[in-house]
């Protein structure tokens, strides 16, 4: 990979319908190579697929909270990973080292949207312990490209 295949992902992910004459102008390369280049991006699996950005607040889904949960033993670790898969309120969730086990990006209409996932988290019998913090603002996401 180089800078010109950087190029090409900072397009996409800036407007993944872009078309490829629209970014041969943009990065200076022809369309015949962006194509190339973007069919190889794919079929190495460093583009996964192509996806929507949805405004979460213009869906009425303005409840944002990050909750950190630790299990009481590794052995729960399977179940509890599908308990997050089957949540959609669940927006993703890490693994991580430290004090907790997972951090877990959670939106949501309202409070009472975000009590239900948290009853569902806390309920599971491998939850050791959860802390959650309310977002007020979200001030940066997006992809990185380095």
């Amino acid at each position: 990979m180089d800078n010109m295949d950087i190029m090409i992902l900072k397009s996409l992910r800036k407007n993944a319908r872009l078309t490829a004459s629209a970014m041969s102008e943009e990065i200076g390369l022809s369309v015949s190579a962006v194509i190339e280049r973007i069919k190889k991006l794919e079929n190495s699996g460093i583009i996964k697929g192509y996806t929507i950005d949805v405004d979460q607040a213009k869906m009425g889904n303005t409840m944002v909270a990050l909750m950190d949960v630790s299990l009481k033993h590794p052995d729960y670790y399977d179940g509890f990973v599908e308990l997050v898969k089957e949540n959609d309120s669940i927006e993703a969730c890490y693994y991580q080292t430290g004090e907790f086990d997972f951090v877990l990006r959670i939106v949501t209409d309202n409070t009472e949207g975000l009590d239900n996932v948290y009853k569902v988290i806390k309920g599971y019998e491998g939850v050791a312990n959860t802390e959650t913090h309310i977002v007020l603002r979200t001030i940066k996401e997006e992809t990185a490209i380095v």
